[in-house]
Parts: C-alpha cells; sequence; structure tokens
C-alpha cells in the first residue's frame, strides 16, 4: 500500500463498516432515497474519508481534528441505524451487528486520537 493512511486498522475497519452499511441502505424504501438512504451513506462514507484526508496532514493536531470529524460522523451513522430500525427498514439483527461494529470501531478510533496527541 502506497497512502499510510492504507496501512491503519481504522481506516480498513470504517471501510469495511461502509460497505456494509451501504448495502443495507438499499434495503430502504424509495421514499427514504433523499432522506434517511442518503444521510447514512454520507455519515459512514466521511467516517473513512476523513480518517484518510487527517492521515495526509503534516500534524498530530491535525490528524486528531480529523480523526474527531471520523467519530462524530459514526456517531451520526449510529443515530441513522436508530432511526432505520425504528422504521422497520431493518432487522434487530441487523441492527445490532452494525451497532457492535460501530461501538468497536469507535473505542478504536478514541484510543487511536488518544496515542496521538
Amino acid at each position: 500500500m502506497r497512502f499510510k493512511f492504507e496501512n491503519l486498522q481504522i481506516w480498513q475497519r470504517a471501510m469495511d463498516f461502509g460497505e456494509t452499511v451501504f448495502s443495507i441502505s438499499t434495503g430502504f424504501p424509495k421514499e427514504e432515497m433523499f432522506n434517511l438512504t442518503s444521510q447514512i451513506r454520507r455519515a459512514v462514507d466521511s467516517i473513512a474519508l476523513n480518517i484518510s484526508e487527517g492521515s495526509i496532514g503534516q500534524s498530530n493536531p491535525e490528524l486528531s481534528k480529523f480523526i474527531g470529524y471520523s467519530i462524530r460522523s459514526l456517531a451520526e451513522t449510529v443515530t441513522c441505524l436508530h432511526k432505520a430500525k425504528r422504521r422497520n427498514y431493518i432487522t434487530e439483527e441487523q441492527f445490532e451487528a452494525n451497532y457492535d461494529e460501530a461501538f468497536n470501531l469507535m473505542d478504536m478510533m478514541v484510543a487511536f486520537r488518544k496515542n496521538i496527541k
């Protein structure tokens, strides 16, 4: 891998999580296309995008700032998952599996940010 962010476990996990969430969002109703479907896709994609963008900076404060953006995007994704569950667009099992992955990814990102300061 040529870019340093590609070697980061948090980036790799965020990429996988993004694809999983995208996949489940394809089952959302058509009337949600410009609402919840769009929102969850943008939020989940933003997690990995911010990790990569922050890793290009030359300073740890810059990377820390972008990891913070990723953490916020992850929290937004979790809220969208709650919305999807409440609207019966996803099953309890889908929610739990993605919630658990989000929780683990959040722990990893928080620990990573603490270590770079």
